[in-house]
This record gives C-alpha cells, sequence and structure tokens, in this order.
C-alpha cells in the first residue's frame, strides 16, 4: 500500500507537468502559426501570389482548431472526440493530446491556467478578424493588385496590429504558463516530500507496531511455557511442588551429598477421609490448601515442601542433622495438633503420622531414601498415629512419642 500510493502520487505528478509541458508546446505551435498566418497574408496582399494565400490559410488552420477544442471542452455537455480533433488540427502531438483535454477539464478553474485560458480566449475576435480579413483581401485581388496605395498602406498596417496583439496575449499565455508550471514544479515536489516522510513515518510506525505485536506474542508464549512449566512441576491445588518435581530435586540432593547430612520427612494427615467422607471434596480440598500453607511456614530458602498425593506431603531439608530434622518434624506435628479445621460450623482436629529419614550416604538411591522415609511414616501410623517416627537402622525408635490431645491443649 505505501509503494502502491506513492508510485500513485508520483503518477500524477508526472501527468501533471507532462500536460502543462504540452500546452507550453501547443502555445509555441499556435504563436508561431498566427505569426506566420499575418505574414503571409501580408505578402499575399503585396504580390497576390496564390500560394502565399493557401499557406496563409494552412497557418490560420492551426490555432483555429485549438480554439474549437477549446469551445468543445467548455461545452455542456464537453464534447471530448471534437477537442481532440481540434487539437489534433492544431499540431499538438496526439501522446499530448490526452493530456491537454484532462487538464483542461479538471484544472481549468485553476489561477494559473484559468489566467493563461483567458489570454488564449481573448485572441478569439482577432482570429475571427483575420479569417474576415483575409476573405476581403482576396475579393480585392481578384481583379489585380490593389491601385490604391493608401488603401494598400491600411490594410498593410492593421495586420501588423493585429500581427502585435497576437503577440502580446502569447507572450502573457506563455508567461502565465511558465510560471504556473514552476509553482506546480514546487507545490508537487513538496507534495512529494511530505508524502515521501508521512508514508516512511507511516512504515516505521507499523514496523514498531509488528515488532511490539511480536514482543508481545513472544512474551505471551514465553509466560505459557513458563505456567506450563510451573504446572509440570506444581500441584495445581497447593501450589506446592508435586511428586515429579519432588523426586527431582531428591536426586538432585543426593547426587551433591557428601559430608553434609540430608533429613527427609514424609507425612500422612490422620484424619482427611473424614472430612472428605462428612463434608465432601471442596472441604477436603480446603484442608489441603490450609496444611499447605502451615508446612511452609519457616521454612529455609532451599528446602522444598511438596504434596506427593492425597494428603501425603514431603519435605527435602538439605544441611540438616537428624537432631535438626526431628525437631522440625515435631515442630510440624505439634502446629497440626493445635490446628482446627473449621466447615460449616463443624470443626474438625487435624493430626499427622510423620516419618523422618536422615541420608548421610552419598552412595543411596532415591528410592532407597523414600523407602526408608515412607516405612518410617508406616510405622508412625502403626503405632498409634500423631507421632513423628524416624528411620534408624537400628530397632524402631520412636524419637517423640504423641501425647493426648487433650493434654496438649491443656
Amino acid at each position: 500500500m505505501v509503494v502502491v500510493l506513492q508510485a500513485t502520487i508520483a503518477g500524477f505528478s508526472l501527468e501533471v507537468m507532462s500536460s502543462v509541458r504540452a500546452y507550453v508546446a501547443g502555445e509555441a505551435l499556435w504563436s508561431r502559426s498566427q505569426k506566420n498566418a499575418v505574414y503571409f497574408l501580408n505578402v499575399f496582399l503585396h504580390s497576390g501570389d496564390a500560394s502565399q494565400f493557401a499557406q496563409y490559410q494552412a497557418s490560420l488552420a492551426v490555432p483555429i482548431g485549438d480554439e474549437f477544442a477549446r469551445w468543445a471542452l467548455e461545452s455542456d455537455p464537453v464534447d471530448v472526440e471534437v477537442a481532440r480533433i481540434g487539437f489534433l488540427q492544431g499540431g499538438n502531438h496526439p501522446d499530448d493530446v490526452p493530456g491537454l483535454i484532462w487538464l483542461f477539464r479538471y484544472f481549468n478553474r485553476v489561477s494559473f491556467l484559468h489566467e493563461a485560458i483567458g489570454e488564449w480566449a481573448a485572441t478569439d475576435p482577432m482570429l475571427l478578424e483575420l479569417s474576415v480579413f483575409g476573405e476581403v483581401i482576396r475579393s480585392e485581388l481578384k481583379n489585380g493588385p490593389v491601385p490604391d496605395g493608401g488603401r494598400l498602406q491600411l490594410l498593410s498596417s492593421r495586420l501588423s496590429e493585429l500581427n502585435t496583439q497576437f503577440t502580446v496575449h502569447a507572450n502573457r499565455f506563455s508567461t502565465v504558463l511558465g510560471e504556473g508550471s514552476r509553482a506546480i514544479k514546487v507545490t508537487l515536489t513538496c507534495v512529494n516530500i511530505i508524502t515521501a516522510v508521512m508514508l516512511i513515518l507511516l512504515l516505521l510506525w507499523h514496523t514498531r507496531r509488528l515488532v511490539l505485536q511480536r514482543q508481545a506474542f513472544e512474551d505471551a508464549l514465553q509466560g505459557e511455557k513458563e505456567r506450563l512449566v510451573w504446572q509440570a512441576s506444581h500441584d495445581w491445588l497447593t501450589g506446592l511442588s508435586n511428586r515429579r518435581a519432588f523426586e527431582a530435586h531428591l536426586q538432585s540432593e543426593l547426587d551433591n551429598t557428601a559430608t553434609d547430612p540430608l533429613a527427609l520427612i514424609l507425612l500422612d494427615l490422620d484424619q482427611f477421609k473424614s472430612v472428605n467422607d462428612s463434608c465432601g471434596h471442596l472441604a477436603g480440598d480446603r484442608l489441603l490448601g490450609q496444611v499447605s500453607r502451615l508446612l511452609q511456614q519457616d521454612r529455609r530458602p532451599h528446602d522444598v515442601v511438596a504434596r506427593l498425593g492425597g494428603d501425603e506431603f514431603g519435605l527435602i531439608l538439605p544441611q540438616c542433622p537428624l537432631s535438626n530434622a526431628v525437631d522440625i518434624a515435631e515442630g510440624l506435628r505439634r502446629s497440626l495438633e493445635l490446628f482446627s479445621f473449621a466447615w460449616d460450623d463443624r470443626c474438625f482436629a487435624v493430626t499427622a503420622s510423620i516419618g523422618v529419614a536422615c541420608i548421610a550416604d552419598g552412595n543411596i538411591t532415591l528410592e532407597d531414601a523414600m523407602r526408608r522415609a515412607d516405612a518410617a511414616c508406616y510405622r508412625a501410623k502403626d503405632k498409634g498415629r500423631n507421632r513423628v517416627q524416624v528411620d534408624s537402622a537400628r530397632a524402631d525408635v520412636v524419637v517423640v512419642a504423641a501425647r493426648p490431645r487433650e493434654a496438649a491443649r491443656a
């Protein structure tokens, strides 16, 4: 569209300039033919040579053809065909005729062209007089040369006056067209420059808009990728890491385990099924969300809290010795024991069975680490729930025994 618009404006400018040039060239033919007509008629007046009169008629036909073309274009309706014939009779090049007609029809009210047409039309009475004058002279010379010297001088003087008048109007016509041509050239040049600048600015704006759209699309695509990556590694309900992300992080920690021990905690809610069965899954989802926020309290930046599925949660505590891990697990157990879940005017006690495994061996596999923590969690359930059980190579040891809920609240 930018190229087409610029080409259209450039084409219009060339057409206007070409049409103005055609009028300038036509004026030269018209002016020269009028002078030639006066000259040949004057020669005929003094010599009586019929060939001079024929040349006078041929020269006079040029401005008369242009005159007929102008009348056809000024008529209502415009007679384009008569105008074309008239311009061709005026000696104009056939390729210039369409431009002459187009410029006259659509731009004759433009100041410079309107003034030039006025100078052109002012010669109509003179052309008529010259035509009549030629017939009068031919009739007087039928019987030989004009015997009266005074009569001959009068006719010759009138021809000279007509020639002077033709010259004045032709010069004015040429001057006006020249000034108009220069003004049009400047105007069209400015229009082309302004249009080019506007189109360049438009192109820059459009390019910038496309760049911004592409950037917005790329940002949206990146955001969608990040969202999908987040969804692939997080639990949609609690926002915690999911099992896959938990196991990947645990494997990474196991690969980096050297001298610093790694604590692994698995936690199962003891009363979750009763909440689901009595109040529905919406209540169960609400409980899981509240528990997940409780588990994230006071965690270090490099600790990992995850929902492994259902009511099972896991914690990875890097650089955490067993004693600290047991304290953390007991703190979680106590927080859950003191926590009360309310739903529809009903309150539910929430406790958890927690298994703790301390990994100090860098050669242990992911499956072994999970199995040890899971086994400790099951032993906590078997021993009555609401307790912390530590995995050990020795016989099972309950590091922190559960207290009755009533005593704890007391």
